[in-house]
């Protein structure tokens, strides 16, 4: 099966936060409108994000739409890292919103959801949930998954639902991310830096 076929799906690219007793979120790129009237939207995540666990338990979220503007640093912050070990907000503009966390980095809009259904997919949880509030900020074009992979060149984690291995030449020296999924392609060094999460050498498995 050629999964690089998925990355043709036009997926947008969104941070969905929420919170506890601290602030928790983290990048998806699979959420769906399914309603208007009384409107619902479904989104994707691995059972393994810590973010999934604190939506179970709150039973409520904000999306933040990003767009082709928002940094790179935010995406990488907020893809590539836990809210169980890092406090993900630090030098990252945000706001509160009805009891909810928005980010503002150059976003196009935000929607603020309560869950009213929640469906195991084996390894993730899709959410069905009622939008409550929602507010276009900006005139930004939305990024899209595409956008992000071919313009920005950048990966998706592996948790993420559209993770997939690069295809690499079989004479090529390999090396993947354990973090990231980033693949370097040749011989690395000992002082080599992930340049998408910035982990050191150490999180590289030769493939």
């Amino acid at each position: 099966m050629d999964k690089k076929v998925f990355r043709d799906i036009n997926y947008g690219m969104y941070i969905v936060s929420t919170k506890d007793d601290k602030k928790v979120g983290c990048v998806i790129n699979t959420l769906t409108q399914i309603t208007s009237d009384n409107p619902t939207i479904s989104i994707s995540l691995n059972k393994e994000n810590y973010t999934n666990e604190v939506i179970r338990k709150m039973k409520k979220f904000s999306v933040s739409i990003l767009s082709e503007e928002t940094s790179p640093n935010t995406i990488a912050k907020f893809g590539f890292s836990s809210s169980k070990d890092v406090d993900k907000y630090v030098d990252v503009p945000y706001e509160e919103v009805e009891d909810n966390v928005v980010i503002t980095d150059n976003i196009c809009g935000y929607l603020i959801c309560e869950v009213i259904n929640i469906i195991d997919v084996g390894t993730h949880d899709v959410f069905i949930a009622r939008v409550i509030d929602a507010k276009k900020v900006s005139d930004l074009p939305p990024m899209t998954y595409s956008y992000y992979h071919k313009v920005i060149k950048g990966t998706s984690p592996r948790k993420a639902p559209t993770y997939v291995l690069e295809d690499v030449e079989s004479d090529e020296e390999v090396w993947v991310c354990d973090v990231c999924g980033y693949v370097h392609k040749g011989p690395i060094s000992d002082d080599f830096i992930c340049p998408i999460c910035g982990v050191n050498r150490s999180h590289f498995q030769k493939k």
